[in-house]
């Protein structure tokens, strides 16, 4: 597992500032942000593994016991040449089973990425996916029926665009061991890659990163904002038909491709909006239940999920299995030469493949939100 360090209110404002400037296109300004986001987030994970040093007892097997971070034999061969050499070789790729423990903490702690059902392929760039509509095929007993069903598989290269996160690994926690070295390298590029990731998967042009859920992509190849598809208000109402009928009219959306062709989407659709306006959704759809619980559901069993990628005031739907997003190849580190202003520590480059594109134009819309609340007058006004 990777570390479970204190996400203080530096931390939330750090990601918050690189959000907001990942989606104002301005490249001086992202730097800017995300130097001081990386400054913050490895300075907390750093804090957090010296008070585990402190408090723990560095046995194996205890920890594991405690459900705790024990490396396999070549992950500690690994890291152990990491402390030995005092950081890591040129060249060198991470273990992989550190790739697909980065793997698994990711999807488990960003609940996005999960839903959006990203892929690790491994060392593969290329994969190869079906359209189950297509995948039969009606005809005469001896007919020929290859060329028929190898048109429903579809190849997609993942190779090409590169994700690149940065470590700077404290000369200090080198002395602590293989396997603090091991979780502080995976808790950091657990959490600037999901930043990457949720960046490129939502707001992604495609020029040299993924489309994103909220793009539309033109017969020529042009990448453009979605358009609004309506406005949402979750109006309170008599057994709840305003939300009802709204969301009725979001899934009815979803249910055909841009072709116009139906497809199922029970269980499958995702609402992703804005941690702000996730407060005004989940208010407006709790219930309290016979035994006194508070239950928060939407009607057709629509999956809320927050993200900072997505503006205040938008909602964007998409379904399950209608976006392609993978990561291929493996974690390949290399020291950064360049002259910082960072004493007492090493800086490393840390690349992986990663790609991401919605099926069809239609695999997401993206709806205005107005959600309003009625805020009595205090006494005596």
């Amino acid at each position: 597992m990777t570390i479970k360090f204190n996400k203080t209110e530096g931390f939330k404002a750090a990601k918050e500032v690189l959000a907001k400037a990942l989606q104002s296109g301005n490249e001086e300004e992202q730097t800017k942000a995300f130097d001081n986001y990386l400054d913050v987030l490895q300075q907390e994970v750093a804090n957090s593994i010296k008070t585990q040093v402190n408090e723990e007892m560095l046995d194996r097997s205890i920890l594991q016991n405690r459900g705790g971070n024990v490396l396999t034999s070549e992950e500690m061969k690994f890291y152990n040449s990491v402390v030995e050499d005092g950081g890591f070789a040129e060249e060198s790729i991470l273990p992989v089973t550190t790739q697909e423990r980065i793997f698994e903490d990711l999807v488990e702690a960003h609940p996005l990425l999960d839903a959006l059902g990203l892929q690790n392929l491994g060392a593969v760039t290329r994969y190869i996916y079906s359209d189950p509509s297509k995948t039969f095929v009606w005809g005469k007993l001896f007919g020929g029926i290859a060329g028929q069903i190898s048109a429903s598989f579809s190849e997609e290269e993942i190779g090409q665009f590169k994700l690149t996160a940065f470590a700077v690994i404290p000369n200090d926690m080198r002395e602590l061991g293989p396997v603090w070295v091991e979780r502080f390298t995976r808790t950091v590029l657990v959490e600037s890659y999901s930043m990457g990731l949720e960046h490129g998967f939502v707001n992604g042009t495609g020029n040299n990163q993924p489309i994103g859920l909220m793009k539309d992509v033109a017969e020529n190849g042009a990448v453009t904002d979605k358009d609004s598809s309506g406005t949402l208000t979750f109006a309170p109402s008599d057994k709840g038909e305003i939300v009802a009928g709204e969301l009725y009219e979001v899934v009815k959306a979803l249910s055909t491709d841009e072709k116009g062709k139906s497809r199922k989407v029970l269980n499958k659709i995702v609402m992703v909006v804005n941690p702000v306006d996730a407060i005004g959704v989940q208010a407006r759809n709790t219930i309290q239940t016979a035994n006194g619980q508070w239950v928060m559901a939407l009607p057709y069993n629509i999956q809320v999920v927050e993200s900072e990628e997505v503006a205040v005031g938008k909602a964007l739907f998409f379904v399950k299995g209608q976006y392609i997003a993978a990561l291929a190849g493996g974690y390949k580190l290399n020291e950064f030469k360049e002259t910082l202003a960072i004493e007492d520590a090493t800086l490393y480059t840390i690349k992986q493949f990663a790609n991401g594109k919605p099926k069809d134009n239609k695999a997401a819309l993206v709806y205005d939100l107005d959600i309003k609340f009625n805020t009595p007058e205090p006494a005596g006004a």
